[in-house]
């Protein structure tokens, strides 16, 4: 499938030369919620969009090619955190991969397609948050997937996102599940279907063994309309407020500052980092901790920059006797494959098969 990526600069340069200091609406981030977001928005062409990314367009070919995305890490598409040194790691710091592109971390993760468990849901529903639970969120995940199996009562065959099952499977990961499955865990075809527990084969976020990002299903279809523009490289660095309201957001661009002013919302979409980033930089936070960095506080909110969560990654490294290892994707055969038949190794996700268990019963 060819992609004219060409094309797409052009319609972002276009974006720059018609650029203009109001819009209706403003989202901070292109990544997995902000390509939706521009999307969704743009469709009313009543709406002007402004759509700020820090990283660059996704035109570089290991974004497209699923098993190359670990090449990305610690580029220029990627933002290369670091946690702070940590008690449990001996005082190591852990390095966190997170997108800097169009599409965000949709365009270096790793691509598997997982909703979660449904109580996590129905847990953000009844801390006061009505049409966040399982039932109230299904039909939307439904609508937004194009799942190769086919629609059911859980999934959708007509939305922007495709889905599809792993187009070539390592004999490892298949040891694997057999293994799972030796001792005692059940299989489960389908991590979004009626349960999550068991062990079985992922499905990812591809069309026909290429990457799908959400910038390739929300933002790119999206960019053809003229109510919607969309500036990379703009770092933004502050929120404009007056009388405690979101009035607009300065960014910098190529080493210069802009202002641009949004009539009816300012949405940040820049994930756990970044959102949280631009609040405490413009004063929203906890007042302590902003005055002892200098800030102006605007809004003494101590909940910013709390309560972060995210899943650790151990790896464990066996041997086989068998050239099954992934470092064999490089090959000439392999990369033939792929270029004229998206198949072989390159359009693996590299983690192809899953196993969700409960450490203990009673947990939900």
């Amino acid at each position: 499938m060819a992609v004219n990526y060409t094309k797409d600069r052009s319609a972002i340069d276009r974006s720059v030369q018609k650029h203009r200091t109001d819009y209706d609406f403003i989202i901070v981030g292109a990544g997995a919620a902000g390509c939706v977001l521009a999307d969704r928005l743009s469709a009313d062409p009543r709406h002007r969009v402004l759509l700020l990314e820090a990283g660059l367009p996704d035109d570089k070919p290991e974004i497209h090619i699923p098993a190359a995305f670990s090449k990305l890490f610690k580029t220029e598409y990627d933002w290369n955190y670091s946690a702070v040194p940590q008690a449990g790691l001996q005082g190591r710091e852990s390095y966190w991969a997170k997108g800097r592109t169009l599409g965000g971390s949709t365009s270096i993760n790793a691509m598997m397609y997982l909703r979660g468990v449904p109580a996590d849901y129905d847990r953000w529903e009844a801390l006061g948050n009505p049409g966040w639970g399982w039932q109230d969120m299904l039909p939307y995940f439904r609508r937004s997937e194009r799942n190769s199996r086919g629609s059911d009562e859980f999934h959708g065959d007509s939305g922007s996102l495709h889905v599809e099952d792993l187009r070539d499977r390592n004999p490892l990961s298949r040891a694997f599940i057999q293994a799972a499955q030796a001792i005692g865990i059940s299989h489960n075809p389908d991590f979004n279907g009626a349960q999550l527990d068991g062990v079985g084969w992922v499905q990812v976020t591809q069309r026909r063994g290429r990457r799908w990002s959400t910038a390739d299903a929300f933002l790119r279809p999206a960019m053809r309309r003229s109510n919607l523009q969309v500036l990379t490289g703009a770092q933004c660095t502050r929120i404009l407020t007056q009388n405690r309201r979101a009035v607009g957001i300065e960014y910098l661009r190529e080493g210069t500052q802009h202002t641009v002013n949004a009539t009816r919302e300012i949405i940040l979409a820049g994930g756990a980092i970044g959102s949280t980033q631009l609040l405490l930089l413009s004063g929203i936070g906890a007042a302590e901790q902003l005055r002892s960095l200098g800030i102006e506080v605007v809004v003494d909110l101590p909940g910013v920059g709390q309560n972060l969560r995210d899943h650790v990654a151990v790896a464990v490294v066996v041997g086989s006797q068998q050239p099954l290892s992934m470092l064999n994707a490089n090959s000439p055969l392999e990369l033939l494959k792929y270029l004229l038949l998206r198949r072989g190794m390159l359009t693996s996700s590299v983690l192809e098969a899953a196993a969700f268990m409960r450490t203990q019963p009673d947990l939900v």
